[in-house]
């Protein structure tokens, strides 16, 4: 795990970080990996790709966080790319993985009212993906909007959004 994490540092070749954020994301399956990659700092090794103009890169890095975000102490640590990831959800084209991939992993950060804070902003977003997605985008979009509507605090942030 040490030297994926020192890889995705010391090479700018997209291929390569690509496959270690694809073996960071599995290894992440497991409770342990994960304090460990946290240990490591390899969250903010992971959340700096999400800077990365290459929508592959970023979306095998947000797939990546998505699977260390089951960790509450790694959310603590996740949670400064909140609105990042937000403003990926929508600059991303629409129904795309990379969108999926920063909507999985909204999702996981909205479980509990912690950090609904810094979605509000992304609600219309929200509302107009559930209008216009597919699917698959559309159901991603409800877990989100379910999640927040389970804040009491939300309630007027969700009835007052314009659609």
């Amino acid at each position: 795990l040490q030297k994926l994490i020192y890889l995705l540092q010391a090479t700018d070749d997209p291929l390569i970080q690509e496959q270690a954020l694809i073996t960071l994301s599995n290894s992440a399956a497991f409770s342990v990996n994960q304090d460990i990659i946290r240990n490591l700092d390899g969250l903010s090794v992971i959340g700096g790709m999400l800077s990365d103009c290459i929508p592959r890169v970023k979306e095998k890095a947000l797939n990546a966080l998505n699977n260390l975000s089951m960790n509450i102490k790694n959310q603590e640590k996740i949670q400064v790319y909140i609105t990042q990831v937000c403003r990926s959800v929508e600059s991303a084209p629409l129904n795309s993985e990379l969108q999926l991939a920063g909507l999985r992993l909204l999702t996981n950060m909205s479980v509990t009212s912690d950090y609904h804070q810094e979605m509000i902003n992304s609600i219309p977003c929200f509302l107009h993906l559930l209008a216009e997605g597919t699917e698959r985008t559309q159901i991603q979009v409800l877990k989100v909007l379910v999640n927040l509507s389970a804040n009491p605090a939300m309630t007027r942030h969700l009835l007052r959004a314009q659609v």
